[in-house]
């Protein structure tokens, strides 16, 4: 793996490189083990660490499905995504690593923007997974980047107006879509399926229909009179749904797995569904508007809340409840402007009471929810303080299915299994360190309970201005080009101790240079995973 100050020189390359070196090193098809688990991951969308009522008892409104979840399984207290925005967080999870990794830019694709962060001949989540026997199908929002051409054959690059110079012909099959990611089935939207244009379903890699027409918000409701904020006037297929994506993208969810059940029942599956919730435009389904008291937001993550729960009274229905791994987390913290006004409305904290929010380097932007069920196998209502991040998912799914990850595998991802489990107790910690990059790629890094964010300021928002100005706090370190916090001690990072602690900041910037550069990764090496057949019911290896 090349450290991420070096594989930026080499960018140009990387579609030959990594379709010829990787898969020569990978392990051959492996034997499906017995009773392997279904395995399904709901990705939340901008959902920040206070939007449960399980997270937080001062919530506007209750969540009691993934409440009930959690109380089922085991909730992580100190989970992160590896990126404060969507679709760096989004390759974290289907990669195992930082997207300083790729050598590209942390950035949100708009438009016919590509190509994907996932480069030929990476391993990802959908592909070991096929290994090991999975069937696997991925629905609603992508946002990983895309491959699109004109009638010329050259790519396109992001912006809306391109929308109308793609030649559907020559671009599909999408040559980097999730059908050539390792998912046998999808049914996603190119970007923020109601923020961002383009405006269009992909089905296994095939445009269903062109963006032809011309969307205008002026079309949508307004909840609220502000809660349409950031919906795009860009190009749309006809027949788009806006109002109720994630009734959508849910219904394409269970219809995999109904059909999977009818027609390959001696598979284990691997479905993820990707949500539209909390992210902007707030347009809850016309079933949820009203019913929780606490604004259309408030609706929003109910209507999530309550798929959920669909979602696990579907696998209690067709008897797999507990022969099935459920995970449920957010890519990073909530919207400015929601934050804001669920505040200002609600008395609400998206937040969670941490600082920052969507874009931030401080906790608020990437601390977020992170439960895991799986009856029989995790205790049910454990609670764990252990350190987590969205890319440990592939490590730790990896060591459940017995596959063994190469080092060039997911070069950010910890095995959580031990903790998920109880095995392994809060003070042995699993992650000795911890990276996460803010809206500007800037890193974080955590090491116990200390933080040090290499770059001064938030790393993503402008508190000097606007909505933001009233949550500005006064800097304690003037002069200084980074910060330093003790979270034990200060959880709300209000003292920079960069001066205060030098020993300890020049001990944080040395290994960030080390974490970053020579080594390439956080993850440790020659990684062993613990395999169902060591994992019988109801023991614990």
């Amino acid at each position: 793996m090349l450290p991420c100050s070096l594989a930026i020189l080499l960018f140009a390359l990387s579609g030959t490189l990594a379709q010829d070196c990787p898969a020569q090193q990978r392990p051959p098809q492996q034997e499906p083990a017995e009773g392997l688990p279904n395995i399904v991951i709901v990705y939340a969308d901008d959902l920040g660490y206070g939007d449960l009522s399980i997270y937080n008892p001062q919530a506007a409104y209750q969540t009691p499905r993934l409440d009930q979840m959690a109380s089922e399984g085991v909730r992580f207290l100190d989970a992160h995504s590896p990126s404060t925005i969507c679709s760096p967080s989004r390759y974290g999870l289907f990669s195992g690593q930082l997207v300083c990794r790729t050598g590209r830019r942390s950035t949100a694709f708009e438009g016919p923007g590509g190509p994907s962060y996932l480069a030929p001949g990476q391993l990802t989540l959908a592909q070991m997974l096929k290994r090991v026997g999975y069937r696997t199908g991925v629905f609603g929002k992508w946002h990983l980047g895309l491959t699109w051409y004109d009638k010329e054959g050259k790519r396109l690059g992001g912006g809306f107006e391109n929308a109308l110079l793609i030649d559907y012909q020559k671009s599909t099959p999408l040559e980097d879509g999730p059908n050539h990611r390792g998912f046998d089935e999808s049914f996603v939207t190119p970007n923020c399926p109601t923020t961002d244009p383009l405006y269009v379903y992909l089905e296994n890699g095939m445009v269903r229909e062109p963006a032809s027409q011309r969307h205008r918000r002026e079309n949508l409701p307004n909840p609220g009179g502000k809660w349409r904020w950031d919906n795009d006037e860009g190009w749309m297929a006809p027949n788009y749904r806006f109002v109720d994506a994630d009734l959508l993208f849910y219904d394409r969810t269970a219809l995999f797995i109904r059909d999977h059940r009818e027609r390959f029942s001696d598979q284990p599956f691997f479905a993820v569904l990707s949500t539209q919730i909390s992210h902007a435009p707030v347009l809850p389904a016309e079933e949820f508007r009203g019913v929780t008291g606490a604004g259309p937001r408030g609706d929003f993550v109910r209507e999530l809340d309550t798929l959920v729960g669909r979602l696990l009274d579907l696998l209690d229905e067709l008897q797999i409840d507990r022969e099935t791994l459920v995970v449920f987390n957010s890519d990073n913290g909530p919207e400015t402007v929601h934050t804001d006004w669920m505040r200002e409305d609600h008395e609400h904290d998206a937040s969670g009471g941490f600082r920052g929010m969507k874009r931030d380097g401080w906790e608020g932007g990437h601390r977020v929810p992170l439960i895991v069920r799986w009856p029989g196998r995790i205790p049910a209502g454990r609670v764990t303080r252990q350190l987590a991040n969205t890319t440990d998912l592939f490590a730790t799914v990896a060591s459940i299915v017995g596959y063994p990850l190469s080092d060039d595998d997911a070069v950010d991802s910890y095995d959580l299994l031990p903790a998920m489990l109880g095995t392994r107790s809060d003070d042995q910690p699993i992650r000795p360190y911890m990276l996460t990059q803010s809206f500007r790629g800037e890193f974080q890094l955590r090491q116990g309970p200390w933080k040090y964010l290499d770059h001064p300021g938030s790393g993503g928002n402008n508190y000097d201005r606007g909505m933001l100005k009233k949550y500005a706090l006064p800097e304690t370190a003037p002069g200084a080009t980074g910060q330093l916090f003790h979270l034990g001690r200060d959880a709300g990072e209000t003292q920079n101790l960069f001066f205060a602690e030098a020993d300890k900041r020049k001990e944080m910037q040395a290994l960030l240079k080390r974490l970053v550069g020579s080594e390439g990764r956080t993850a440790p090496r020659d990684r062993h995973p613990i395999g169902i057949n060591h994992l019988q019911q109801g023991e614990t290896p």
